[in-house]
């Protein structure tokens, strides 16, 4: 996670439950339909619009540089294995490669992007415990679900340190080298004193939690979650670019529905 706050957009101050609903409408868009127009529409918008996000770029970049790797290792394994229908355009023994399916391996790859980035930039923007407070006053979600994912995602970077502790500490002490091999021979010691500290850490919490009535009836709540006119700006904003995409895909006559 980076250390630098987002700016305080419209975006950013929208409810972590509304912007969940924002990334599905995007997402059943995407989903719709394996064509180039669609997703390349939607992915250019995306783009457009990825400055509300408030991150700065520095961030962005580190957030979602894997994504375009990933999208093009998907696209030409589409192209790859597709079926090989139209004008042959690559040749070469067992590489071959035709209009038809370089289509489709251009639509797989773009509607992996369309569907990656809204995910990864809209969950940059949610504070965990805004989520919570979100999904247990709105929607119902139990509250003993809820907040034990919150603990468990706030410890995961507890968890990370706890493991480079626990490998200077034996490595000052004297147990195992340097090389490959006794990485791997430190990796089950190493793992079995983080599950005791896990194990003992989870029953502390668990304590803690029942002592302060969490899962009760009738508790009250130090935040209370609300929507505001801006949540509703959100929502417009992802249907009128769902609606876009799937439109500019209607009208060029590349809409491919899956059934």
């Amino acid at each position: 996670m980076s250390t630098l706050a987002p700016r305080a957009t419209p975006l950013v101050r929208c409810n972590p439950v509304t912007k969940l609903a924002a990334g599905f409408i995007l997402m059943f868009a995407v989903l719709l339909s394996v064509d180039v127009v669609s997703a390349g529409v939607l992915l250019l918008l995306e783009l457009a619009l990825l400055p509300l996000a408030g991150l700065p770029w520095r961030t962005v970049v580190g957030r979602t540089w894997f994504l375009p790797i990933i999208a093009l290792t998907g696209g030409w394994s589409t192209a790859l294995l597709a079926e090989k229908t139209g004008a042959t355009v690559v040749d070469l023994g067992p590489v071959l490669l035709t209009a038809d399916s370089l289509t489709a391996g251009a639509a797989i790859g773009l509607r992996t992007m369309a569907l990656a980035l809204p995910a990864v930039v809209l969950l940059a923007t949610i504070d965990p415990t805004d989520l919570a407070d979100g999904l247990i006053q709105k929607l119902r979600v139990s509250e003993r679900f809820a907040l034990a994912a919150l603990a468990a995602g706030r410890l995961v970077s507890l968890w990370i340190a706890e493991w480079q502790v626990l490998r200077m500490a034996r490595r000052a002490r004297g147990v195992g080298g340097s090389g490959p091999l006794s990485h791997l021979g430190a990796f089950f010691p190493v793992m079995f004193a983080l599950l005791v500290q896990a194990i003992r850490r989870g029953t502390r919490l668990a304590m803690a939690m029942e002592g302060r009535a969490f899962g009760a009836p009738g508790r009250t709540w130090a935040r209370t979650s609300r929507f505001a006119a801006r949540d509703l700006g959100l929502l417009a904003g992802a249907l009128l670019m769902a609606a876009t995409a799937v439109g500019a895909a209607i009208a060029t006559g590349s809409w491919n529905l899956i059934v």
